[in-house]
Order: structure tokens, then sequence, then C-alpha cells
């Protein structure tokens, strides 16, 4: 059955310029590890959570629950007998789970006893917001090549993983309105739920208008752009689940790295050499859309407060093309006035080549700190930053150490493996292969599936995710990905960005990529700018973290 698509007449599109960038490359090319999370083995048993309890699947047998159990169950022929996992060469290939003879039919909305129905968002055709701000990355992925990739990817996930039965229906809804468009999200959320899915994969990234319209007619959105703080997603409970680390989280994670690292200590990352023999003065740069985005500001500047940390300045910006070296101008002027030594941002991925430009003109040369917001973390944009200035960029981010492979890297080669072709969409792939990855993971009771789960294990080329709450947060976590690593920006670095093209600035990643939970960053200067001990690219994937060899389906599909 071919996929049905319900959106206005259009021809080419450049995918990756409505959606992708705006989740933030890096970080869902880790964000493997979700597949796991109803996998790692044990039993049943239920763990609290906001809302309620999360549930593993009723009658959802694993093997190694029916190995423990003596239990004469069958498992699929894509299951590896020998480890008890599906036989693919994915590293967070997940365990096998038994099959059933009664699925339990029409379970909920859009499901039947043969069926699953799974609605997916496409960008509108022409955003000029998106076209502005991935104009550094050149992109030629048509509408129905991500489609295709799309669908290449449900195959792959939906013929190997236990489906009880049923085949998964995608049906298309291609945006009308621009990234930040609340009245058309709205409009759209609602053709989506006239379709009656399951579930939705995606929504517009400039709005929670769509998420909002979709909770508020109870289906499920995985990967819908959310609200900074967890009240919002618990709220909405349990129709809006992220895989990105929310605003809130990221806030305190940041927090703590600033306190135990950087304050107290002097910028010695600085350009200015003077300002490399003083003590640390902290200012603080952020895109401002609304009031969230104000108080998430305000959190930053309290939780900081709270450590003994004082912000010496605080500025909002406002995400203008026409407008940015207006602010910047008056922006760098009121930093350098304040001797501002250390420039926290969090913003848009185009803005710090605008005031990182402006800096350099008024000759202000701070330590600038990165939390992972939206795109800044990936060498794709930090290259079209002034290099005088990213020279000394440096934080954290939530995305993982990155693997040498001009070939593609792992998800490439999973299509590969099973198709015998690569993906059609070769720009956009590593944002759209996760959300069935995780959609397949969870499919018994999705959400108390997610919830159910334990933590990922820890790597360095791989995030660990969890859902709910394993005390590694302070609240209910809707939020996915977990940890965190420490990374600096090279500019003489040379190799692949994050989508295959060579050049010059990598980001190193500090340790090698190791990676942190909160709480547990180590209290010590931090180790940036020191070639021991760092990698901007690893030559291949660590042997610890490296997925076995099947023999691909025969025939391929």
């Amino acid at each position: 059955m071919e996929p049905s698509t319900d959106r206005p007449d259009g021809g080419r599109s450049r995918q990756l310029r409505r959606y992708g960038p705006l989740v933030a490359i890096v970080v869902i090319a880790a964000v493997v590890g979700a597949v796991v999370l109803l996998t790692s083995g044990g039993d049943n048993k239920k763990q609290t959570v906001a809302g309620g309890e999360g549930n593993a699947p009723t009658g959802a047998i694993s093997f190694s629950q029916a190995k423990k159990k003596g239990l004469d169950v069958e498992f699929s022929k894509w299951c590896d007998k020998s480890t008890g996992r599906i036989a693919m060469p994915y590293f967070f290939r997940p365990e096998c789970y038994a099959n059933v003879k009664d699925n339990g039919g029409a379970t909920a909305q859009g499901v039947t006893k043969d069926t699953i129905k799974v609605v997916v968002y496409l960008g509108e055709e022409h955003d000029p917001i998106i076209d502005f701000i991935t104009a550094a990355i050149k992109n030629n992925d048509t509408t129905e090549q991500v489609k295709e990739t799309y669908l290449g990817y449900d195959a792959i996930f939906g013929s190997l993983y236990q489906t009880y039965g049923r085949k998964v229906q995608i049906e298309f809804v291609q945006g009308t309105g621009t990234i930040v468009d609340e009245v058309a999200a709205r409009a759209d959320a609602q053709r989506a739920i006239a379709k009656r899915p399951f579930i939705v994969w995606g929504g517009p990234a400039g709005t929670s208008a769509w998420a909002d319209e979709l909770a508020a007619n109870k289906v499920i959105c995985l990967s819908c752009t959310g609200g900074a703080f967890n009240d919002w997603w618990e709220q909405r409970d349990p129709y809006a689940i992220s895989v990105i680390p929310s605003g809130e989280q990221v806030a305190l994670i940041l927090s703590e790295f600033v306190e135990k690292q950087l304050a107290g200590r002097k910028a010695v990352f600085a350009g200015d050499r003077a300002f490399q023999a003083r003590d640390r003065k902290f200012g603080a740069v952020y895109a401002e859309s609304g009031a969230e985005s104000a108080r998430l500001a305000g959190l930053f500047k309290d939780t900081l407060a709270a450590k003994g940390v004082q912000l010496a300045e605080q500025i909002p910006y406002t995400i203008d093309p026409a407008r940015l070296q207006e602010q910047g101008a008056a922006m760098i002027g009121r930093l350098k006035a304040a001797g501002v030594t250390t420039v926290f941002f969090t913003g848009d991925p185009i803005a710090p080549r605008t005031f990182t430009e402006e800096a350099t003109r008024q000759e202000y040369f701070p330590e600038w700190v990165i939390n992972g917001s939206i795109l800044t973390d990936v060498a794709a944009f930090g290259r079209t930053y002034d290099q005088r200035q990213w020279a000394h960029a440096f934080g954290i981010t939530a995305g993982a150490a990155r693997v040498r492979d001009e070939n593609g890297g792992q998800i490439w080669k999973l299509h590969e493996w099973y198709h015998g072709k690569p993906p059609a969409a070769k720009d956009t792939y590593l944002v759209l292969w996760f959300q069935p990855a995780v959609f397949y993971a969870a499919l018994q009771t999705f959400r108390d599936g997610l919830f159910a789960g334990r933590p990922t294990q820890h790597a360095i080329t791989q995030v660990s995710v969890s859902w709910g709450r394993h005390g590694i947060w302070p609240k209910v976590d809707y939020n996915g990905v977990d940890d965190f690593t420490l990374l600096w920006w090279d500019p003489q670095a040379e190799g692949p960005d994050e989508i295959r093209k060579p050049g010059k600035g990598l980001y190193q990643y500090v340790d090698g990529g190791k990676r942190y939970l909160l709480g547990q960053f180590p209290r010590a200067a931090p180790k940036m700018f020191d070639r021991a001990g760092a990698v901007a690219l690893y030559p291949d994937i660590p042997a610890a973290e490296r997925p076995p060899d099947y023999p691909p389906p025969s025939p391929r599909r």
C-alpha cells in the first residue's frame, strides 16, 4: 500500500531547510540509544512516574525473561538466539520479544488487528525563516526523497522489530506556514487529527502550537517542539514525548559546569591577553521569542546566583535578519563596556556569525561559551563564524563524539545493508531515521513503555537516554537525552562536517568525549584547548561500541 500525502501541490523541497536543522543534527544522530529502552532485560515491574505509573507492556515477553522462566515461546526469524537480540548491524540492536497468538485487535485509536496508522509531518515548501537559518548548509533533497527515506527506515525497523502482527501505515501531512506560524500549525494539526492516527512524528520546529493541538485532542506526538520547562510536558502527559533535553535541563547542567569549572578562575581562553589575566566576569546573550524565553533566562540567572555566580550583563536579541547587525553592534558595545570576559550564547545558529564579526570590528575578544543550543555545536555552522572569535569558543553539548566516516556512518550503512542502496535523502537522513527507531522500540505501549525502560548504557559516540523518573533529573523527564560532554573549537582541524562536507574547523571533544550526567562534572579547571586526550573525529567506531556483522535480509527489500 502506498502512503498518502496531505499537502498543497508543490515541486522540489529543501527539507533540511524546513525541519532538520532546528533539531540539532549531532544530537539526533546520537539518539540511537533510545531504541533499547524496552529491551534491556529484567522483569515487568512498574516504575513510578508523574501522572501515574509507567508499565511495561502486558503480555510482552523478552528473550531474557523467557530464558529465565523456561517459557516455551516462539521468536521471529530475525532473532539471534546466541545473543537474544535482533540480528542487525546496529549498536543498539534491541532484545528479541516473543510472538503472540492474539495481539488484542483494535487497542487504541489508529490501531487495528493488522495495522497502526502514523502521520508524519513535512515542512512547508518555502519557509523564509528556515531558508535564512540554513543558508550555510547546502542541501538538494526533495520532498519525494525525504518521504522515500522515511519509508525506507520504517521498513527496516518495521520488519525486524516485534510488531505483534501489525504493519505501520504512514500518511504524510505537509505544513502550510512557517515554523513560527501558530495559526497554520494548529490548522495543520487538525488535518493530522482528522486522519485519526495512533501517533504523529515531528512538527513545525518554531512553535508548540502543533503539539498543543494534538495533545488537546489526545493524539501522541513524538519529537514535537514543546515548552522549555518541565511543567509544559507534565501538563500534556502522556501525549508529548521529546528526545532533546529541555531548556530547563540545559540551564541546570550549564550552571553546574560554570560553578565547578569556570567561576572564580582566570579567563585564560579569551582572545584578549588582558582578559586572560583577569578573573572571569560573565555576561549572557540569548534569543528572546516570548515570555518563556525570558523565563528561561531568568532561571539561568537565578540558578547561577544560587551558586554564587553573578551575570554582569544579560542581553536578549530577536531573530530578525534585518536587525541582527544593529542588535549585534549594541550588544557587543554593552558587553565590552561592562568588561565581560566570558559570554554565554543561547540562540540560533546564524546570529553568532553576525555577532562574532561585530566583536572583531569592535576589537573585543572574550571567551565564548556555548551550551549546545540549536546547531551552534556543529562544525557545519561553526565554520561560518568569525574564526578569530570562535577559536576561543568552548562549552557543553548533548551531542556525542563523532566518528570519521565519509561513507555516511552507521545509520547510512544500515540502510545500505537492508535495502542494498543508500538513503534517498542523502543530506537529511540523520534527522529522519530516529523517529521510526524510537517508535518501534516502544511500540507496545509507547509512552508507558518508554517510561518503564531503564536508562541506556553510557558510551562515547552515543548518548544515554531515558524517560520518566530515574534519579537523573530533579523532576520527571519527558526529554530523552540525559548526558553531556565538553568541547572546544579547533579552527585548524580538518575533516568532514556532520553532513559529510570536507573542510577546515572542527569541534574537539574533551577526554575523548567522556559524558556526564547532572551532578557529575568534576570540580577542576576544564581541559579546553588541550589536545592531550581530545578527539575531533574517531577514525572508527570504538571497539566496545562497534555492532556485529550480520548477513542482510535475503532477498533484500
